[in-house]
């Protein structure tokens, strides 16, 4: 078997065994009601204070309360994690293989709500900047190991609803005999593992807007129907390293730079049909890009 064959069943056996660890968390995670089994934080005095479906807290207490079920599975399929050495440096983990150090996974936890006026469609995440260490894959700027060293980019992926009792959740102290009665701040989690590249469009995130943004629709997201779909990982990454650095002409005396995957297709000589359309939500309704 070449080398590159084996790296890729070695990244296919990755993917399913990180397919079928996912599918143990809904049991790890949720109760029998379907709300998150985390209720709030604990302090000495064994008073409970619970929490809010605030997106920043929400995500940093998923991904604590997964690490141990993550440790666990990178154990039993004969991987070390490492961890960033800085709050931003990407992935969120590091996958090496104990057989074979060379190989190794990035995986980072993605999070984000269900829209609650058009349930079909989520927030949306960002997939990992397209900048210094995405464009120079031997570079270790802002990321753990270089780009390149890694055998795939994937995301494990949580989409959640918020409840109705979130916003109220932050002001509640309860003692810890009424821990059942406490409501989970949010509910219905949904697991999916995708490579980066298969839930990308070719927009930039929101927040930093360095970052690549991702497919919102919750459907496309877990079969993994991004806008590279049709073209493969390695058109993602011609797109993202050249996004808003090659400028055309209008045909009308300006120029401009390509910031759409049918422009990148067109000027590289292939067909900009193979660009697959992704849908926005917005108010209750939504719309073609």
């Amino acid at each position: 078997m070449s080398k590159e064959r084996a790296g890729l069943a070695r990244k296919s056996e990755f993917r399913a065994a990180l397919e079928r660890f996912v599918r143990s968390l809904v049991r790890c995670m949720s109760g029998d009601d379907k709300q998150w089994t985390v209720k709030g934080f604990i302090d000495l005095y064994k008073n409970i204070y619970t929490i809010s479906a605030d997106t920043k807290m929400v995500s940093k207490i998923l991904e604590l309360h997964m690490f141990p079920e993550i440790a666990k599975f990178a154990r039993e399929c004969s991987y070390s994690i490492v961890l960033p050495d800085h709050q931003n440096y990407y992935p969120d983990l590091s996958f090496i293989s104990n057989s074979d150090p060379a190989v190794k996974f990035a995986v980072d936890i993605k999070t984000s709500y269900r829209l609650p006026d058009n349930t079909e469609f989520c927030n949306g995440f960002t997939l990992g900047s397209h900048g210094s260490y995405f464009v120079n894959r031997s570079g270790r700027k802002n990321i753990q190991f270089p780009y390149d060293e890694y055998a795939g980019h994937f995301c494990i992926g949580i989409i959640y609803s918020r409840t109705e009792t979130a916003s109220l959740a932050e002001a509640r102290v309860y003692p810890l005999d009424k821990l059942q009665s406490i409501g989970s701040a949010i509910a219905d989690l949904q697991f999916f593992v995708c490579e980066k590249w298969e839930i990308a469009t070719d927009s930039q995130g929101s927040g930093n807007t360095a970052n690549i943004g991702s497919i919102v629709k919750i459907d496309d997201i877990i079969r993994c129907n991004g806008v590279f779909k049709n073209l493969g990982e390695a058109w993602f990454d011609d797109y993202w390293m050249n996004y808003g650095r090659i400028v055309i002409g209008t045909g009308k005396g300006r120029q401009k730079t390509i910031t759409k995957l049918a422009e990148f297709l067109k000027y590289r000589g292939s067909d900009p049909s193979l660009a697959n359309s992704w849908v926005r939500a917005s108010r209750g309704r939504s719309t073609n890009a």
